[in-house]
C-alpha cells in the first residue's frame, strides 16, 4: 500500500462513523494536494481532515483516538505510525525554525522520545514537568532515533499525577562485523524538521530536493551472543574513522562516486572490537560513547557469520 493510501485508509477509519466518503476520494483529495500542489503530505492529511471536521460538524476531540493506538515510548519502532502516549515532559528546548511551537523530550517508564509541536497546528502549550495524555501523535525517524510529532488533529490532556520515566541506555562490547547498506556519505532532505534520507534524489514526503550530505554508519556489533544494530551519527563516525564530513565530500568528489566512503569506512572498522554506550531507539543502539578495545578477529570470518545470519 503507498504512503498515500494509507494515510487515505488512516482517514476513512477516522471519519467512517460521521461522513460518507470512500477511501478512494480522501486519497484523491491527498494525491490532489501532493501530486499536483507539491503540498508535504502531512499538511495534505492535516488539510484533508480539517476538511472533513468541518462536513461533519466535529471537533477533533470526536475522532483524533479514531485511527491511533495506545503505546509506550518503547513500542516506537517505525515511523509514520500514529498513537497514543501518556508522558512527562522532561525537557523544552528552543525551536530552530519558526513552523515549530514546542520541541523537547517526553519520558515515560520505558524510555524518552523528541517531540515537535507545529506551529500550525494550534495546540495548547506544554509545560516541563507536566503529565499528559497526547492522543493521535504521528512518529518520525532520524538517523535511528525516533520521534514524535503533535499535529491539528492531537488532543492534549493533562494528568494530575506523576509519572516515572525509564533509562533507556544501553552498553554493548563486541564486534563490529558488518556495515548496512545506507552507510558513508548520504543525503538528507533539507526541508524543516524533515531529514529523510533521500533515495535516488527524493525524499519519500517532500518528492525531488536538493539534498544536504551528511556521514552515517550503520554497523552491527557481535557481543556472542546477539547480533545488535548501532548508528553512528556523524560525530561518531567521524570520531572512529578519523574522516570528517568535508573529507568525505572531497574523497566522493575526486572519485566521482560516494561509494567509496563506504568503502574506505568498511576497511577501517570491520573485525575491531568496541565497546558502545547509548540511547535505544526500537532495534538501534546510538553510539554515544564509543571505546576500542583490544581484541583482533578475523574479518572475513566475522562477515560470512553476519551475513549468515
Amino acid at each position: 500500500m503507498s504512503d498515500v493510501r494509507q494515510h487515505a485508509a488512516d482517514i476513512h477509519e477516522q471519519f467512517s462513523d460521521h461522513v460518507d466518503v470512500s477511501v478512494d476520494e480522501i486519497e484523491e483529495r491527498l494525491r490532489t494536494l501532493v501530486d499536483e500542489y507539491k503540498v508535504p503530505i502531512d499538511e495534505a492529511r492535516r488539510s484533508v481532515t480539517t476538511h472533513y471536521l468541518d462536513e461533519a460538524g466535529l471537533e477533533r476531540e470526536d475522532i483524533a483516538s479514531g485511527g491511533s493506538e495506545a503505546a509506550q515510548i518503547e513500542d516506537v519502532d517505525e515511523p509514520e505510525q500514529w498513537i497514543d502516549l501518556t508522558a512527562k515532559v522532561i525537557e523544552l528546548w528552543e525551536p530552530r525554525s519558526d513552523s515549530i511551537a514546542q520541541v523537547g523530550l517526553l519520558g515515560d517508564p520505558t524510555g524518552t522520545i523528541k517531540f515537535t509541536k507545529w506551529a500550525k497546528s494550534d495546540l495548547p502549550s506544554l509545560e516541563e514537568g507536566g503529565v499528559y495524555e497526547l492522543r493521535n501523535v504521528v512518529t518520525d525517524e532520524y538517523q535511528g532515533r525516533y520521534s514524535v510529532k503533535l499535529n491539528s488533529t492531537t488532543v492534549i490532556e493533562e494528568l494530575d499525577e506523576d509519572l516515572e520515566v525509564g533509562d533507556d541506555t544501553s552498553e554493548i562490547e563486541g564486534a563490529l562485523v558488518d556495515m548496512q547498506s545506507g552507510s558513508g556519505l548520504i543525503k538528507r532532505c533539507p526541508e524543516d524538521d524533515c531529514t529523510r534520507v533521500l533515495q535516488n534524489g527524493r525524499c519519500s514526503e517532500h518528492g525531488e530536493v536538493e539534498g544536504e550530505f551528511d556521514l552515517r554508519i550503520k554497523g552491527v556489533v557481535d557481543d556472542g551472543i546477539d547480533a545488535h544494530e548501532v548508528i553512528f551519527d556523524a560525530e561518531a563516525t567521524e570520531n572512529l574513522t578519523g574522516i570528517s564530513l568535508e573529507e568525505a565530500k572531497e574523497m566522493a568528489m575526486d572519485a566521482l562516486d560516494t561509494t567509496i566512503v563506504a568503502d574506505e569506512i568498511l576497511e577501517k572498522i570491520v573485525g575491531k572490537y568496541y565497546r558502545i554506550e547509548g540511547p535505544t531507539f526500537g532495534r538501534y543502539v546510538l553510539a554515544d560513547d564509543v571505546e576500542e578495545l583490544d581484541g583482533p578477529v578475523d574479518a572475513e570470518s566475522l562477515l560470512i557469520k553476519a551475513r549468515s545470519m
